[in-house]
């Protein structure tokens, strides 16, 4: 693992967190550098690689009130998603994702007669496996905080009768699409309920939060929270389908299933990145004469 990869960037942005964690809003630049065993300079080339904001920007991001303010501010941004008809095709989420989803029956036969092609990738949240069938992707799992074992057999466990061919080769296309923000197939292999939830998901866009309620009503199971939140949290396509977007009521991050601090990585990161753009975008609009 390089000094210039995505998963060296995500192992000195997890490490971070932890330091920024214990040491609250305060920290200068100079002492979270030096915590983390770099130069100041070495750091925040870092994470501009990383991010494209400052470290001091990025605190901002990972401060709970940041959580609160995204999500009284946006979150009947789910409901005008649904309510436009963006569903299935088409843009969502800032992506452009199709997809199709596998029967209720052969969901139920756990895989079997089903190939899922795999490989470990290098991602921006640390080492990232993606499966994939010959109609798109169908899992990415993270193992920064899960550890590279566990990842892999908790991907295995969803579908235990397909067979798996390890192939990255064949799926890298699919994996560079995924975390490059380009057009990408994805293959949703999950029970009905969990794929209506999944679908909702995709329609929440990047820089933007929901809670389980109001996914719950946007997708006609006011009063089924928990049921959401069991779906939510049984997502394989972690990061493609924003999972990670979804908070409690009371803005609190809640759990994650491949650890929370990818989850608040993942956020800020999003966050930092939509506001890099957007001032970017600014910088190159001409001004008024």
């Amino acid at each position: 693992m390089t000094d210039q990869s995505p998963a060296y960037h995500y192992s000195v942005i997890a490490r971070a967190l932890g330091v920024i964690d214990a040491a609250g809003p305060g920290l200068s630049l100079e002492d979270l550098a030096r915590q983390i065993n770099m130069s100041p300079h070495h750091f925040q080339r870092t994470f501009s690689q990383w991010v494209g904001v400052s470290p001091k920007r990025y605190q901002q991001y990972l401060a709970l009130g940041h959580a609160r303010h995204m999500l009284s501010a946006q979150t009947p941004v789910l409901q005008t998603a649904l309510a436009t008809g963006l569903s299935g095709t088409g843009r969502l989420h800032d992506m452009f994702v199709t997809w199709e989803g596998m029967s209720p029956g052969d969901y139920a036969r756990g895989g079997a007669g089903l190939t899922i092609f795999w490989g470990w990738f290098d991602s921006p949240f640390g080492p990232a496996l993606v499966m994939a069938t010959e109609r798109g992707l169908c899992g990415i799992g993270f193992a920064a905080e899960s550890g590279i074992d566990h990842t892999f057999a908790d991907l295995l466990s969803r579908w235990p009768k397909a067979t798996y061919l390890e192939d990255p080769g064949q799926i890298r296309p699919l994996a560079d699409a995924a975390f490059g923000n380009d057009p990408t197939q994805i293959h949703l292999i999950g029970a009905p309920f969990q794929i209506k939830v999944w679908e909702a998901l995709l329609n929440i866009p990047t820089g933007h939060v929901t809670t389980y309620g109001t996914l719950a009503a946007a997708i006609g199971h006011q009063n089924a929270s928990r049921a959401v939140g069991t779906a939510v949290g049984r997502n394989p396509i972690a990061f493609l389908i924003p999972c990670h977007r979804v908070l409690r009521k009371s803005g609190q991050l809640g759990g994650y299933h491949w650890g929370l601090p990818v989850k608040r990585a993942m956020l800020a990161w999003e966050s930092a990145r939509s506001e890099a753009g957007a001032e970017a975008g600014a910088d190159a609009a001409p001004h008024a004469q």
